[in-house]
């Protein structure tokens, strides 16, 4: 080999591998940076976090305790209230009776539930209560609007869904979600039972990093539907790698799932509103598009959110919920963002 091209051979080299350095550097970018974060929050991180890329987890971190009091550690498989992101469940548990045919979707509500005798629930839609343009208040109070033409947040449509759910399948609500996970091999999620929280983590109020223990549940059997589901970060990704890969339901009504007509703004999907589906909120107007769901209450904040162009899912549980309502997902905003600035989005 000449001089000239021994010389030009190491500069290839070289740079090869400085480029390689820089990739590393990057793609571990959001570890290094989502740990600094957590370590140091104010107001403090308590809980897990897990990212996977195409169904493996590639970063993982648990901080705090499952019990203040008795000095509990948390740990990665952590059993959390998962409240809000129940209803995705909700979700598919309607769309699984609607590909059997049991269920039609812009049929009126009084269908599947006769014991309801308000006028409204000849016009409300089952699509209605799945994206939350039925305009139900109160079951005793008039509409608020005419079903489909606002958006009214809240979990009284998604308990009326687990009902439906009930009516359709001539199952409870459990037996259904619970046979669903065994399915999926989602081992440590279930429908919420007061006979089965040995393992369940303990929620808390925060105020200023004082953690005061809930102990009482806004979980009924009436809004399992809504909120009742307990689960863990990696179950929840299970959970992603099965729902948005086609494994749960058929693509032409996974379609029908993440199709919207109507927007709606939240926090954690920034200041716009966004597209709402059925129980999952629809980014596609920015890069990278996103999707997922947030869930609060009993002391309790979760995250779920999936990105289908790099089939990355981030995942955030935390059995604190802060008594500021400023402050309610701000370490899931920060680490959403990091994960935004990261390279791991771009890597196909």
């Amino acid at each position: 080999m000449t001089p000239i091209l021994r010389t030009s051979f190491l500069f290839s080299f070289i740079f090869l591998l400085s480029n390689c350095n820089s990739f590393s550097q990057k793609k571990d970018n959001f570890k290094s940076k989502t740990d600094s974060l957590i370590k140091v929050a104010d107001p403090k991180f308590n809980g897990a976090v897990l990212l996977s890329k195409k169904g493996k987890t590639v970063y993982s971190k648990v901080l705090g305790f499952a019990d203040f009091d008795k000095k509990i550690p948390l740990t990665i498989n952590s059993q959390f209230e998962i409240m809000s992101n129940s209803k995705q469940i909700a979700a598919v548990l309607i769309l699984k009776e609607y590909e059997k045919g049991r269920i039609d979707l812009q049929a009126p509500i009084k269908r599947y539930l006769p014991y309801l005798t308000q006028s409204w629930a000849d016009t409300v839609t089952v699509h209605q209560l799945l994206n939350h343009t039925h305009g139900i208040e109160d079951l005793k109070k008039p509409l608020l609007f005419k079903p489909g033409t606002d958006f009214k947040y809240g979990n009284l449509s998604f308990n009326l869904l687990g009902k439906i759910v009930e009516f359709t399948s001539k199952k409870s609500y459990s037996e259904m979600a619970n046979t669903l996970f065994k399915e999926l091999k989602m081992k440590n999620t279930f429908c919420y039972s007061k006979e089965k929280t040995e393992h369940l983590v303990t929620g808390y109020s925060t105020d200023k990093n004082i953690f005061e223990k809930i102990t009482t549940s806004q979980i009924t059997p009436e809004s399992l539907g809504a909120d009742g589901i307990i689960s863990t970060v990696n179950d929840l990704a299970i959970w992603n790698n099965n729902l948005h890969k086609g494994k749960i339901l058929k693509p032409e009504t996974y379609q029908l799932m993440v199709h919207y007509n109507i927007k709606a703004q939240h926090n954690v999907f920034g200041k716009e509103k966004e597209g709402y589906g059925y129980g999952i909120r629809i980014v596609d107007q920015k890069t990278p598009k996103y999707i997922g769901h947030t869930g609060l209450g009993d002391g309790f904040s979760s995250v779920n959110l999936y990105f289908p162009e790099s089939d990355v899912s981030l995942i955030i549980l935390e059995n604190q919920m802060n008594a500021d309502r400023d402050l309610l997902y701000s370490i899931e905003i920060k680490i959403k963002n990091i994960l935004l600035e990261s390279d791991l989005l771009n890597q196909k």
